[in-house]
């Protein structure tokens, strides 16, 4: 199996299929590379897609401690992933945690991004910081008393996971599934070092404000702790274009594969035809 190495020596899995210009996928918190299978078995045909699953979810490494995690080592682990698959540049998609991550890279690497996709991105920008900390670090807490149990009530409960259950069962409990699998030090280190100190996505507003890469966000309708964050980045960042997806919630691109991977692949297709 194929890893990178970060920077730290943490070692990172990754798979590359298809050939053609390159998008890199970032997952999200409950996700891991299977989140984008029916983004890449698409997308593949014409792209080459690479997937890696973030520190922290096996059969990456598993760094001991959360100071071995935070949204900048994130950032910079997609560039780790892409030098080890020889891609010197690329579309970077991110869905949630993925798409903080995917915009720092791009905001302190845009000579590697040709083009950011950024899905239901900004969840907790708009809590009271304390409040939005102290939320973080109980369930954290939760997770390491009550295992696996918790991972998955925390990830199956709020409307906007349970839309998944009411569109596709089956695709659901393939989630639930991939859930029970997660490390619990990977996931309350991630918590802890990646979510509870993260700012809020306004924090970045001079930095984003002056970003020249091309950038597709998208929202689901019902994600309403994404809605403020996403118009947020379409009203800051020059040219970016936002999609609601109407009744949809915080996975999107396992909600609704097939309107995503129309919107991911008509934008990276034009982004290219604009490069030519």
């Amino acid at each position: 199996m194929p890893h990178a190495t970060a920077s730290d020596g943490t070692k990172l899995y990754y798979e590359v299929q298809g050939s053609g210009p390159a998008i890199v996928f970032v997952h999200e918190l409950a996700g891991t590379c299977r989140s984008f299978d029916m983004q890449v078995a698409v997308l593949k045909a014409t792209h080459t897609c690479i997937t890696f699953n973030a520190r922290g979810y096996p059969t990456s490494d598993v760094p001991p401690t959360p100071d071995s995690y935070s949204q900048d080592i994130a950032g910079e682990d997609i560039g780790a992933v892409l030098d080890a698959a020889g891609v010197k540049d690329a579309h970077v998609m991110g869905v949630s945690m993925g798409s903080a991550a995917a915009l720092q890279f791009a905001l302190k690497h845009p000579e590697r991004v040709r083009s950011a996709i950024l899905c239901s991105i900004g969840s907790g920008s708009d809590a009271k910081p304390d409040e939005y900390v102290a939320n973080m670090e109980a369930m954290a807490a939760k997770v390491e008393k009550n295992g696996m149990a918790q991972i998955r009530e925390n990830f199956t409960a709020s409307p906007a996971r349970l839309k998944l259950k009411e569109k596709n069962p089956a695709e659901f409990e393939k989630f639930v599934q991939a859930i029970s699998q997660f490390s619990v030090l990977g996931l309350t280190n991630t918590m802890r070092g990646v979510q509870k100190r993260r700012p809020p996505l306004y924090f970045y507003k001079d930095a984003i404000a002056k970003m020249a890469i091309p950038t597709l966000v998208v929202q689901g309708g019902i994600d309403q702790g994404c809605e403020k964050p996403s118009h947020f980045l379409k009203d800051t960042l020059p040219g970016a274009r936002l999609e609601v997806l109407p009744n949809t919630g915080h996975g999107v691109n396992i909600e609704e594969p097939d309107l995503v991977n129309r919107l991911v692949g008509d934008f990276v297709d034009g982004v290219e035809a604009r490069r030519r």
